[in-house]
């Protein structure tokens, strides 16, 4: 059986659309997505004392809360508090996965520091949405906990989840 000139192009044309999926899935990684680098950038930032980075990256009802409830009323007086000292300091932060939530995004950064906490590393969670002007801000966040503990789990939701920012 001979398949007609037009079966063909569609199934090359499915193949080719399918082979163009797979090598920008494998190019691009995501942290290039503005809303993924909001979240890591704000851990490094807070996480290393670089409160004039990490607090732009903020929503204003965020900063309002930053001011009333952390130390010294700027992010790091938060994030820096809640890792056990034996940890160390923060080496690094990163996208680690993230769930749409309509327009916004629930995006976990897994981090590193200086006396490691096990394999599977730090896990924090912030909630991104984009702003009137078009920029990507964190409006809440919760975690800074070892990803093996249980109350890691679902970090958006869990009512476990400490160190929920508001």
């Amino acid at each position: 059986m001979q398949l007609k000139p037009a079966y063909v192009i569609g199934i090359g044309s499915v193949v080719l659309v399918g082979v163009l999926v797979l090598v920008a899935v494998a190019l691009i990684p995501p942290q290039t997505n503005p809303a993924f680098d909001v979240a890591a950038k704000f851990a490094n930032a807070a996480g290393q004392g670089d409160d004039a980075v990490a607090m732009p990256l903020l929503t204003a009802d965020l900063q309002q809360a930053v001011a009333e409830r952390c130390a010294g009323g700027v992010p790091s007086g938060c994030v820096q508090s809640y890792p056990p000292p034996e940890w160390g300091k923060l080496i690094n932060a990163i996208f680690r996965r993230s769930t749409p939530d309509g327009a916004a995004w629930d995006i976990e950064v897994i981090s590193t520091y200086e006396q490691g906490t096990g394999g599977s590393g730090v896990c924090s969670y912030f909630h991104v949405l984009q702003d009137a002007d078009g920029e990507w801000r964190i409006d809440r966040w919760a975690g800074f906990i070892w990803c093996g503990d249980a109350a890691s789990r679902g970090m958006a939701t869990n009512p476990d989840t400490p160190n929920r920012m508001p």
